[in-house]
C-alpha cells in the first residue's frame, strides 16, 4: 500500500545554494514535485529550514552569528522572504500554503501537542499544505542546539505520516564518509533499531550557515518510526527525488524501514508517554463500543470524572467494576469536562460556551487494554 501521508523536510544548504541566496531553482522543483505527488492523492507536509540562512544572505553576511540576538533577528528576517518563495510558487499551481512556527517544546506540552496537531490535520483535510519551521525568534533552545531533522520527526509523529524524507546535499547515507573513505558503501535500506547506524552516520559539524549532518537524520529516523514511519534520506538535487521515491525506486537514497506498523507503533508510542492524571468511569455501553468499534470516547457515556487535570493530559478509562479500559489524551479539563459527562456532544458548547471537540478523547489518542 502507498504511503498516503508525507512530511518532508529541505535542509538550509539546499535551499540557500549553499548560504549565497535563496535557490529559485530548487524550490521551484520541489513545489512542482510536490503539486505532482499531491496529484496523486499524497498529502504533504514540508519542514523547512533555511530561515536564518536567508536572513544572513539578505543583510549580506556569510558567517553564522555567534550571539542569540543576530541568530534570532536573522531568522526573522529570512522568514518573510523563505515563505514568499514558497507561497508565490504554490500559487502557481493552484495550491493554498499555511505557515506553522513549532518549538520543541509545543510537542511536549500536552495541550499544544493537541492544539498543533489538530490545526495540522485540519489544514490537510482542507487541501492546504503546511509549512513548519522552528520558531527560531523565540526559542533559544532551538537555536543553539536544535534541528529540523528532530523537528520533522517529531511532525511525522504528530501527523501519523507514514513517510518522512529527508532531503540533504548528500545522495545517501554511506558506511563512512565518502568525503574521506572513496570506497564506502552505500547503504540502501537498514532498520531504525540497528544501533550500527548511528556508528556509521557523521556528525557533520556545523557549517557555515546551517547545522546537524548524517547523525541527526539518524536519530531522526529512530524518533519516526515510534510511530511507525519509513524514513528515506535523499538528495535533494536529483532530478525528480520525490517523483522517484514516489515510485519506490531503491536505487536512490537510504530508506530506513520501522519496526512495526503504524497503528500499532503509535499506540505504543502513546502509552509509553502518558502520565495518567485523572479517571474516567464508563458505562457498559461506551465500553462496548471501544472495544469492538474502535470509536472515539464521548462524554455522554461517561459516570463519573475523578482527578484535576488539564486538556491534553492523560486519564485512564474504567469500567463499572473498575477495570481498567482504556487510557489516553482528553480535550477538556477536569472542571469542564464533569460539567459535560452525559451529555450528547450537541450540548457540549450550550453547557460550556465553547466547544474544543465532540470528542472526551479522540481515537487516534486512546489506548485499549
Amino acid at each position: 500500500m502507498k504511503a498516503r501521508r508525507w512530511v518532508i523536510k529541505a535542509g538550509s544548504s539546499l535551499l540557500t545554494d549553499h548560504g549565497r541566496c535563496l535557490d529559485t531553482d530548487f524550490i521551484n522543483q520541489l513545489v512542482g514535485q510536490i503539486a505532482a505527488l499531491r496529484k496523486q492523492g499524497i498529502e504533504c507536509v514540508i519542514v523547512s529550514s533555511g530561515a536564518v540562512a536567508a536572513g544572513l544572505t539578505r543583510l549580506g553576511r556569510t558567517e553564522r552569528p555567534d550571539t542569540l540576538h543576530e541568530l534570532q533577528a536573522a531568522a526573522a528576517i529570512g522568514q518573510m522572504g523563505l515563505i514568499q518563495a514558497y507561497e508565490s510558487r504554490f500559487q502557481t499551481h493552484d495550491i493554498h500554503t499555511a505557515q506553522i512556527l513549532l518549538t520543541h517544546d509545543d510537542l511536549s506540552n500536552r495541550s499544544r501537542y493537541l492544539n498543533a496537531r489538530n490545526t495540522l490535520i485540519t489544514l490537510l483535510s482542507l487541501n492546504v499544505i503546511p509549512i513548519v519551521n522552528e520558531n527560531d525568534t523565540v526559542a533559544t533552545d532551538e537555536i543553539k542546539l536544535g534541528d529540523n531533522d528532530t523537528l520533522a520527526a517529531l511532525v511525522a509523529n504528530l501527523v501519523e505520516a507514514e513517510r518522512l524524507v529527508l532531503l540533504t546535499d548528500q545522495d545517501s547515507m554511506y558506511e563512512a564518509d565518502p568525503n574521506t573513505d572513496p570506497n564506502a558503501k552505500r547503504i540502501d535500506t537498514a532498520q531504525a533499531n540497528d544501533s550500527r547506524l548511528l556508528q556509521m552516520a557523521s556528525d557533520g559539524g556545523v557549517g557555515k550557515l546551517g547545522r546537524g549532518g548524517m547523525k541527526t537524520k539518524v536519530q531522526a529516523s529512530m524518533r519516526a518510526a515510534r510511530s511507525g514511519a519509513m524514513t528515506i534520506i535523499a538528495g535533494g538535487k536529483q532530478e525528480n527525488i520525490l517523483l522517484k521515491l514516489l515510485a519506490d525506486d531503491k536505487t536512490t537514497g537510504t530508506w530506513i524501514y520501522p519496526d512495526q506498523e503504524p497503528v500499532a507503533a503509535r499506540k505504543r508510542w502513546l502509552a509509553s508517554h502518558l502520565q495518567v492524571k485523572g479517571q474516567l468511569t464508563l458505562d457498559d455501553g461506551a465500553v462496548k463500543v471501544l472495544r469492538n468499534s474502535g470509536s472515539s470516547l464521548l462524554p455522554v457515556g461517561v459516570k463519573k470524572a475523578l482527578g484535576s487535570f488539564q486538556r491534553g493530559e492523560a486519564v485512564e478509562c474504567l469500567d463499572m467494576s473498575g477495570n481498567k479500559v482504556a487510557s489516553g489524551l482528553i480535550n477538556y479539563n477536569s472542571e469542564e469536562t464533569r460539567k459535560i459527562i452525559g451529555n450528547p456532544s450537541r450540548k457540549i458548547e450550550a453547557i460550556l460556551g465553547h466547544i474544543d471537540e465532540p470528542e472526551l478523547i479522540h481515537r487516534d489518542n486512546l489506548v485499549l487494554f
